[in-house]
């Protein structure tokens, strides 16, 4: 249990740090902290409910045109639209779920992919409301609490996502560390007997569906306010994957894994786009086949076997 707080106590110590360290990377540091909260409400799902999906992308969407279309009907106070954006997608997440979580493994995995495809189609053909094809723009949001305007620097949304990250942690922690979360990995294990336990299964993992739709649907609404912008791609089945990988990369289950996965390939992509602008697609492919056979269960996992290693040998 020290161990864990420690590892806590560092994750918050390096979002405080970030600006310190890289200074003039907080436009980078930001997305990484995004797509960390939207991989971590991916992990929920994936990691200890054993559900795998590739329509996560539709809650993040569905948050960020819901913040978004809140700041230009007149009402751009962040913290609010942030509100709105996760109880958006908290209800499309009951009504979903309630269709998707009929079925397991690959039949889930394609109505999840379908679930994606019909929220962008929707958000394409729906111009009027959501911008269509060209993007939802032309907001412009408040100073975060009435105090803290966005300025150019990226301090401001640098520090409000790491703010919102940290409590959506908590709100993980406290999750996976119940008795409910302790449910959530019986479940993943072996589910006949969870329910010859007596264990209400259906409704935890509707339950635990809806929180997951609540995170990603935050994370959405957090990037639509720090770019004032949102693009059709939000809700596409390759940003889908791509929080997949992020998870799968820094290991899902692993409680850190989004910490890890999500900044690591956030990076990458930066670094391999300058470098070769080309190519970079090439080269990210390579490095994640090379990521696999070397740490099959997630970097997370791996450093874990290393440490335990190093102790071994020390002792």
């Amino acid at each position: 249990m020290s161990r864990t707080r420690a590892l806590d106590g560092l994750v918050l110590a390096g979002l405080v740090s970030f600006p310190l360290i890289a200074p003039g990377y907080l436009d980078l540091g930001t997305r990484m902290v995004i797509l960390t909260l939207a991989a971590m409400s991916l992990d929920l799902l994936v990691g200890y409910c054993g559900l795998v999906t590739l329509g996560h992308a539709a809650f993040f969407g569905v948050g960020a045109y819901a913040a978004g279309i809140l700041a230009l009907r007149g009402w751009a106070e962040p913290v609010v639209g942030l509100l709105v954006g996760g109880v958006a997608a908290a209800l499309l997440g009951a009504v979903s779920g309630a269709v998707l979580l009929r079925s397991r493994r690959l039949t889930l995995i394609m109505l999840s992919l379908a679930t994606v495809l019909i929220v962008q189609e929707a958000a394409n053909k729906m111009g009027w409301l959501t911008g269509g094809a060209d993007g939802l723009q032309g907001m412009v949001m408040q100073p975060v609490l009435g105090r803290f305007a966005f300025d150019l620097s990226g301090r401001v949304s640098y520090t409000y996502a790491a703010v919102v990250l940290a409590l959506g942690f908590l709100v993980f922690r406290a999750v996976v560390d119940s008795p409910f979360g302790q449910s959530l990995v019986g479940i993943r294990e072996n589910e006949a007997r969870m329910h010859a336990l007596g264990t209400p299964v259906d409704r935890r993992l509707r339950t635990a569906f809806v929180l997951s739709a609540a995170l990603a649907g935050t994370a959405g609404a957090l990037q639509a306010q720090v770019s004032e912008f949102v693009a059709l791609n939000a809700v596409s089945v390759e940003f889908s994957s791509e929080i997949l990988v992020m998870l799968i990369l820094g290991g899902a289950g692993r409680r850190y894994g989004a910490f890890l996965g999500a900044p690591l390939y956030v990076f990458m992509q930066d670094y391999l786009a300058r470098e070769d602008p080309t190519n970079w697609y090439l080269w990210i492919g390579l490095w994640l086949l090379a990521i696999v056979f070397v740490a099959p269960g997630g970097l997370t996992a791996w450093i874990g076997a290393l440490a335990r290693r190093l102790r071994a040998w020390q002792s």
